[in-house]
This record gives structure tokens, C-alpha cells and sequence, in this order.
């Protein structure tokens, strides 16, 4: 789906300095009780910003399907990304949407996520790709939390399973270690390029997307 995502876009010049850097997608937070939370309205021009250079991805966190299909159509969003405790049987009120996952992997592991995957996989449901954030009680993500790195990395080794995205605490200084320890298929942040709470930082944009492509490149060559 993507590589590189900067999540929590919450101004037109901070889309457009994704984009200009090269990530290959935004994220723009519709969960009310988020620091990052833009309503849909004020959405429009963020994904209006960078139609044609980056995908598009709504985060919704307990969202009926409903809510979330009419935000997706109304903003032409290029994905929807469930970041709460969302059942799999979801999936089976969005078709043909591309779905990301998030699973936020805490003391249990991967447990909670193979159970999801078992009531998934009895219904014959998969998202498209999976996300796994840092975890912090009572919080839904975006906390700056270093996701298990091992656990990710257990995950990309477990055939057929849908692909990785990784998020939680990855800045610029550890987003290539993290590619090479995990193997994911993309990389995500928000606080990570932020000098508050959706602020982005141009520069940390730009040195964030540097340092996940080498990741990538590295272990592209290996």
C-alpha cells in the first residue's frame, strides 16, 4: 500500500511537506479525543493538498461503519485505518475498501492479534495490510510509545498474513534500525516529525523519510 506515512496531518503546509518529502501517504485523525483530530470538514483541504502525490488515509477509532464509509466517500479517501477494538466482523460492512488494522501489542504480544486473525479468517476477512503502534493503557495510539520490536518482527516472519506497517515512537534516528530489526512493509509516525501535537517540522519530515528509505534500500540489498 505505502512505505512511508506521516499520520496526524492537521495543516495544509504540513501535507504538502509530506508530500514534497516523498512519503507516499498522509493520515488525518478522526477521533474526537485525539490532539490530532481534524473533523472531516476541515479534512477536505488536507486531502485536497495532496491528491495525485501521497494516498490518503482516514483513522478511526471505534467508528461505526457507517460513519466511517460516509467520511471515505465524502473526502475520496484512498484507505481507512481502525485504530480501536474493532471486531474483524468489520470488515464485512466496508467491502472493497482498502483497510488497514492497527493492533496495539502490549504484555500479551501477538495473542490478542491471532485471535482477531482466527474470527477474521473464520469469515473469510482480511485487511488489506496490518499496523503495529506502541502500546499504553487507555490510550489509542499516537502516544510516542516504541512499539515490541520482536513481536513485529515475529509477525513479518509468520507466513500468510497480510502485510506490516510499522508504527509507534519512530523518529528519525531509529526508523532504519527499526526496518532492519522488523522487515515491515511500511513505516508510520506522527509525534516522531512533530514539535507539538500536530505540528510537523518540515526538516524532521524530510530527515524521517531519508532514514526509512535507506532502511528500505538496506534491506532490499540484503
Amino acid at each position: 500500500m505505502f512505505q512511508i506515512k506521516i499520520c496526524g496531518i492537521t495543516r495544509v503546509c504540513d501535507a504538502v511537506a509530506a508530500a514534497d518529502a516523498g512519503a507516499d501517504a498522509i493520515g488525518v485523525n478522526f477521533f474526537a479525543r485525539s490532539s490530532r483530530y481534524v473533523s472531516p470538514l476541515d479534512a477536505l483541504p488536507l486531502v485536497d493538498a495532496v491528491a495525485g502525490r501521497a494516498l490518503t488515509v482516514g483513522v478511526f477509532v471505534n467508528t461505526p461503519a457507517e460513519e466511517i464509509a460516509k467520511i471515505a466517500d465524502q473526502l475520496k479517501l484512498d484507505a481507512v485505518q481502525l485504530h480501536g477494538d474493532e471486531p474483524a466482523s468489520i470488515l464485512r460492512a466496508l467491502p472493497r475498501r482498502r483497510v488497514i488494522k492497527a493492533f496495539r501489542v502490549g504484555p500479551e504480544g501477538l495473542a490478542p492479534l491471532r485471535a482477531w486473525f482466527d474470527d477474521a479468517m473464520r469469515g473469510a476477512l482480511y485487511p488489506e495490510s496490518v499496523l503495529i503502534d506502541g502500546c499504553r493503557p487507555g490510550e489509542y495510539g499516537g502516544t510516542g510509545q516504541v512499539a515490541d520490536w520482536s513481536a513485529a518482527a515475529a509477525y513479518s516472519r509468520t507466513p500468510n498474513l497480510p502485510p506490516l506497517v510499522l508504527a509507534g515512537g519512530l523518529r528519525p534516528e531509529n526508523v532504519a534500525e527499526a526496518i532492519v530489526q522488523v522487515r515491515p512493509t511500511g513505516v508510520d509516525t506522527a509525534g516522531g516529525v512533530e514539535t507539538a501535537p500536530g505540528v510537523k517540522c518540515p526538516a524532521l519530515i524530510t530527515a524521517f523519510v531519508a532514514a526509512a528509505r535507506s532502511g528500505f534500500a538496506s534491506i532490499k540489498s540484503r
